[in-house]
């Protein structure tokens, strides 16, 4: 049995959200393919894995992260490079971050900046409708790739995957499912990872990842997937938890608490509805203060009532799904 010297990566996923779009912080990785801020975690230095990532968070962003939770560890050989490379081990097991922020700290490290997931996951994003990208490029590439083997019983099987996964012949979409959809992307060698990876496994040198039109633009090592899983969660956490007020600022107007969950989200809220749930739950409370910035009609400035939060178990927000056609 050969001995593989394994490296214990961190990487983070830094979010905050503005009421165009949800951004995260990217790095570079020596390269040119965007990347989170990551490192190596050293058992003999470091106390704990958190503090940590704070550091190498801190090292390379210049700021301080405040509400973190681990989110994932991967482990998939030949997924890992070229945090492999750089750490000179065989193996890395990547531990990955959800950090939430509520506004985007000024990045003063050279090459951090912050990006819009969907700068990286267009298909993702249904604020203004079914994304024309699915039904013009996803969907007849998938159609192919599910129709080349064989064995009938393996297209039906990648031909449901599709079908569930970007609501296709009257499926429903699930904004969850982000994750799934990257896979299904990868496994069908829409995304350019794949093909570095499988040069890489077999052991030739990669060529440089080039964006497919539409098709999102890639990252490094396996930080794309990372992404999508942290995209994943928290659309998922803020309907069972107020985790959307770690995103937000001390004083909203409900406006802006709406289109911060629209943002992460991907879909278009009713406006009615969303205050409706807001009144019922007794997450906000009203200020006396209004906001006078935007010009027009003042509107009233609120705050999340900690009472609330801190007395009982509380839900999160309603998010709707569209249908798939």
């Amino acid at each position: 049995m050969s001995e593989a010297r394994v490296t214990i990566g961190l990487s983070a996923v830094v979010v905050a959200v503005t009421e165009d779009a949800p951004y995260v912080v990217v790095t570079r990785d020596g390269g040119d393919a965007a990347a989170l801020p990551f490192g190596p975690f050293d058992p003999a230095g470091d106390r704990t894995l958190e503090l940590s990532l704070r550091g190498w968070v801190k090292e390379q962003t210049s700021f301080d992260i405040g509400y973190a939770e681990q989110l994932y560890t991967f482990g998939d050989r030949g997924r890992e490079m070229p945090m492999a490379e750089s750490a000179g081990s065989e193996r890395v097991i990547s531990i990955s971050y959800l950090a939430l922020t509520p506004s985007r700290a000024v990045l003063d490290r050279a090459g951090a900046r912050w990006r819009t997931w969907y700068d990286f996951f267009p298909w993702e994003d249904w604020r203004d409708g079914r994304p024309s990208v699915i039904d013009e490029i996803i969907a007849p590439r998938l159609r192919a790739w599910a129709q080349a083997p064989s064995d009938p019983e393996t297209s039906n099987q990648r031909r449901a995957r599709a079908r569930l996964a970007f609501a296709l012949e009257g499926a429903v979409w699930n904004e969850e499912r982000a994750l799934d959809r990257y896979e299904l992307l990868y496994e069908a060698g829409l995304a350019p990872e794949a093909a570095r990876d499988r040069a890489r496994f077999d052991g030739k040198a990669a060529r440089a990842m080039e964006a497919e039109p539409g098709l999102g633009e890639p990252m490094a090592s396996d930080h794309r997937r990372i992404l999508a899983t942290a995209i994943g969660r928290l659309r998922a956490k803020i309907k069972y938890r107020p985790v959307v007020f770690e995103l937000a600022p001390e004083h909203f107007t409900l406006l802006h608490l709406q289109r911060v969950v629209e943002a992460i989200a991907g879909l278009e809220l009713h406006k009615q509805n969303f205050r409706r749930l807001l009144d019922r739950t007794g997450l906000v409370e009203g200020t006396g203060q209004v906001d006078t910035s935007a010009g027009g009609r003042p509107a009233e400035l609120f705050r999340a009532r900690h009472e609330t939060l801190s007395e009982r178990p509380v839900g999160g927000i309603h998010v709707p799904a569209p249908r798939g056609d």
